[in-house]
């Protein structure tokens, strides 16, 4: 009984150390509680996150000089490639991985550009609270840029 009652316990030990975090939902941005770029920002006004498993969807709502978008992309989260659109026909390619806790996920994505560089997003997702946080770094020709966006459940 007691080898019984320790196995079980031992195993859902290891089940709730191995638990990954759920970024699943609908979140707002909280532009008073975000760091966003002075003259540019690329956080998207709202985002929606479906994961399930292995598999993540992230659909970005956003705007640029009055124009409204949506982009949607699909990742798995176990470090392996995963080929999106990108801007005007380009292939995003984008890596997800979690950090050792589990409690934060890096994504990694890469866009070529016409000049024949590319351009480079670092996002980095955490729970902070009931806030979902991103922490943005992005690179290119252009020069670079680091935001920290803060989202609010809808």
């Amino acid at each position: 009984m007691k080898k019984a009652f320790f196995l079980i316990s031992a195993m859902l030990m290891m089940m709730a150390v191995s638990a990954q975090t759920d970024f699943s939902g609908s979140w707002k941005i909280n532009s008073s509680k975000s760091k966003l770029g002075d003259q540019f920002s690329m956080a998207p006004k709202e985002v929606i996150i479906t994961q399930s498993g292995n598999d993540m969807t992230i659909e970005k709502h956003s705007e640029f000089q009055g124009q409204e978008f949506t982009t949607k992309d699909k990742l798995t989260l176990d470090g392996k490639e995963c080929i999106n659109e990108g801007m005007m026909d380009t292939k995003k390619k984008s890596t997800a991985t979690w950090a050792a806790d589990k409690k934060s996920l890096k994504i990694v994505s890469k866009i070529p550009m016409q000049d024949g560089g590319e351009f480079a997003i670092t996002e980095v997702y955490k729970l902070d609270g009931s806030n979902f946080v991103c922490e943005m770094s992005a690179s290119s020709s252009f020069g670079d840029m680091a935001e920290t966006q803060v989202y609010d459940k809808k």
